[in-house]
């Protein structure tokens, strides 16, 4: 934990999607830092294996629902002095299996949320996306750049999903005045990412570790901006500890090819396994980086963790889970 965060306002905490990727490392954090924490989850695409070291805090609850379900809100029985809400389905292998699911998580859950958060005149944080830019003609990507996004292409059941949750969070602040803000996150990585949910860094670190070949989309010339886990949190509690019912962009600023990104985790493995270029998605972005100068400005916060290093500590934990995912297949 970073010393900026080690002391946090809250007592207690709802984070949906907790059982999620940075859901779990947001209530790891929270809890370590002496916030009780609801972890809220239907499982459909978090594991309870992300939270499973922390069932044994005596501040920690797990919460197993929708929360798009009607019933779901009446579960929440709180108080809460923050909200976190990072109930969706984040990569393309998930959404596109589950687009209504998706769409729901961000029109009705987001509304039921903002209405528990308002019941407790709690602290709100929305988790929007880099992906409400679309494929940016703008670059990097400010906060008040509108986009450029296909709204009936395949990617849109997560993209208009943010960008409606984004749109109802705003009305809320201005008719309702709720405390509510909103975090865009760029292309986060590190451990407890899913081996195959189809994001670039665990597809390739998994395909080197098992000797197969890495499979780049495209020429591999297009762009990303990791952001390793820790620094993500970081910067998604400082946005809540904040006042600020503005978008922040939270994101690394290294901007690499996804060719190179394969390459470095070639290079970090020792494997041997080659590059083999695929097609590419349609409406995948040519480039992709946040300005994250409002996040500097207002809140202090830059990424710390090299993207190289925090390569390293993923691969570390893939390598770490690959005999136990062994040992259950041949079960």
């Amino acid at each position: 934990m970073t010393d900026a965060y080690s002391r946090l306002p809250w007592h207690r905490a709802a984070v949906t999607g907790g059982a999620g990727f940075i859901g779990s490392h947001l209530c790891e954090r929270l809890l370590d830092s002496g916030v009780e924490v609801d972890c809220v989850d239907n499982l459909l695409s978090g594991s309870r294996a992300n939270v499973a070291h922390l069932e044994r805090h005596p501040g920690f609850r797990f919460i197993e629902c929708d929360v798009s379900a009607p019933e779901c809100p009446e579960t929440l029985a709180g108080p809460y002095d923050l909200v976190l809400h990072f109930a969706c389905c984040a990569s393309p292998a998930d959404y596109l299996r589950l687009p209504l699911e998706t769409l729901d998580a961000g029109s009705l859950g987001t509304r039921a949320l903002l209405a528990v958060a308002e019941r407790d005149r709690a602290r709100f944080l929305l988790a929007s996306t880099s992906e409400v830019y679309g494929d940016p003609l703008v670059h990097p990507q400010r906060e008040d750049y509108w986009g450029n996004v296909n709204p009936v292409g395949p990617r849109s059941v997560y993209d208009e999903s943010k960008r409606f949750a984004e749109a109802l969070v705003t009305a809320h602040v201005r008719t309702r005045e709720a405390d509510a803000g909103i975090v865009r996150l760029f292309n986060t990585y590190g451990p407890r990412m899913r081996a195959h949910d189809g994001r670039a860094v665990p597809t390739f670190v998994c395909q080197a570790l098992a000797g197969a070949p890495l499979t780049v989309a495209g020429d591999g010339s297009q762009t990303r901006s990791l952001c390793y886990v820790d620094d993500t949190v970081d910067g998604v509690l400082a946005v809540a500890a904040s006042r600020s019912v503005r978008p922040v962009n939270i994101g690394g600023t290294d901007e690499v090819t996804v060719a190179d990104i394969a390459r470095r985790v070639l290079s970090l493995t020792g494997s041997s396994s080659p590059i083999e270029f695929v097609g590419r998605p349609t409406d995948d972005p040519q480039r992709r980086r946040p300005d994250t100068r409002l996040a500097r400005e207002l809140l202090g916060w830059e990424p710390k963790v090299p993207w190289e290093e925090g390569i390293k500590q993923t691969i570390a934990y893939f390598a770490a889970a690959r005999p136990a995912r062994e040992h259950l297949q041949q079960a």
